[in-house]
């Protein structure tokens, strides 16, 4: 008997062990899974927490990219100019005399443009433009001729002389031109006493600017030349150039020059030269030919400058044909090739017009 409740008890102890194991691996999966959930729920919230403190995004502003200034080029010259106001600072015109009692010239070596043409009885006469450059003494300053206005004209420049032909001064006196005369500016020019009249008119670009300001002719708006840098390594055809415009003291020659990569002028068999700055020597030279004749008194003479007509550019050496054009007095003197503006290298620009039935020129 007693070994039967013995046995009993030792059945009921067994069954409560494995009975109280139960609940335990049951307590232990449970509390697995709660540790589980509660990683799972940690995890959660850190990855919550690294997207709400993630950076915000930096957006780098792209600096744009600051081009270096344009540069500005006087429009005769084609100097560097420093801001795009001295585009239009006034252009001055003066007639400087040729005639062989004038020579040698003041202030013709400063001037950016040079116009060369026949006044009358073969004696030729120049029209120098100042803008930029400046000179202390210009002269002999002498009369006007007609043709030369509409040269002025494409300038928008004003004009220094002293009297001129009868249908020249009825143009400038007609209160469409900026007429510079000296019979009524007196202040303006003056005359030397080492030479004998009318060839001792002098003036200075200070006091034609001075007589400018005072008559409210304070800049120029027009159309110049384009411009290109300088090729020396160009082929050259055109060395020396010979221009026939009347008769031996007036006619020209012109010796290319390598180291100026410029024109040295020689007139009537030897050097032209300023007086005050030696011989003269432009960069460019343009030989223009137009139609020309006798004006209306029958003396002067005239030039068909309003139309178009065949020019050659002698530059850096080298000879090159192209066109001149002039729609009207005020309008653009342009030079063209194939359609194109011609592009001149920067530098004095000397213009010659060539009459149709007089004038010739060579180069070699």
């Amino acid at each position: 008997m007693k070994n039967k409740n013995a046995n009993k008890r030792k059945i009921l102890s067994i069954h409560f062990k494995h009975k109280q194991t139960k609940y335990i691996l049951i307590l232990l999966f449970i509390l697995l899974v709660l540790a589980i959930a509660f990683l799972i729920i940690n995890l959660n919230k850190k990855q919550e927490n690294i997207e709400v403190n993630k950076p915000a995004e930096v957006k780098v502003e792209k600096k744009e990219e600051k081009l270096p200034p344009q540069k500005i080029y006087s429009s005769l010259l084609g100097m560097e100019l420093k801001n795009k106001e001295e585009l239009q600072k006034p252009v001055l015109g003066v007639m400087i005399e040729n005639s062989v009692p004038a020579r040698p010239q003041s202030g013709l070596k400063d001037a950016e443009v040079v116009f060369e043409a026949v006044a009358e009885g073969g004696i030729t006469r120049f029209l120098a433009l100042y803008q930029h450059n400046t000179s202390n003494l210009i002269g002999p300053v002498r009369s006007l001729r007609s043709y030369y206005l509409d040269w002025v004209g494409s300038y928008n420049a004003s004009i220094a002389h002293v009297g001129g032909s009868y249908d020249a001064l009825i143009r400038a006196r007609d209160g469409h031109h900026r007429d510079m005369d000296q019979f009524f500016n007196d202040g303006t020019f003056w005359r030397s006493r080492d030479r004998y009249a009318p060839h001792n008119v002098y003036t200075t670009t200070s006091n034609l600017h001075q007589l400018a300001k005072k008559y409210n002719w304070n800049s120029s708006n027009f159309q110049g030349f384009s411009h290109r840098n300088d090729n020396k390594k160009i082929q050259k055809d055109a060395k020396q150039v010979n221009i026939t415009i009347s008769g031996y003291l007036y006619n020209s020659s012109y010796n290319y020059n390598q180291e100026c990569n410029c024109y040295l002028r020689n007139q009537a068999g030897s050097p032209h030269l300023d007086r005050e700055k030696g011989q003269i020597s432009p960069k460019v030279l343009i030989a223009m030919k137009i139609n020309n004749g006798r004006a209306s008194d029958g003396y002067h003479t005239n030039y068909q400058t309003i139309g178009s007509g065949e020019a050659i550019v002698f530059q850096e050496g080298k000879a090159m044909a192209v066109e001149w054009h002039k729609d009207s007095e005020n309008s653009p003197l342009y030079f063209k090739k194939d359609g194109k503006n011609f592009e001149f290298i920067s530098g004095q620009k000397w213009i010659v017009a060539i009459g149709n039935y007089d004038g010739n020129m060579s180069w070699q």
